[in-house]
């Protein structure tokens, strides 16, 4: 293998870390908004610094599934 095919290589991976990383703050952003209008009356952000468990079990499996949509739809 040449050095500008593994330089390629590296420009291509690199690029996909990036599109998946832009992806994944895109979607949590997006869901996480949908979901605090979704809830209404709840104020989520001062349950988790109260330390509600509850609620952090509800952000985190939020986040998990979001995090699943986009590892989905960018998979090659």
């Amino acid at each position: 293998m040449e050095w500008s095919e593994l330089l390629l290589a590296y420009l291509i991976t690199f690029g996909w870390g990036l599109v998946g990383s832009l992806s994944m703050v895109l979607g949590l952003w997006l869901s996480l908004k949908v979901f605090t209008k979704l809830t209404g009356e709840v104020d989520e952000w001062k349950l988790i610094k109260e330390a509600n468990l509850a609620m952090g079990i509800v952000l985190a499996s939020v986040v998990l599934a979001c995090g699943l949509a986009v590892s989905a739809a960018i998979h090659p």
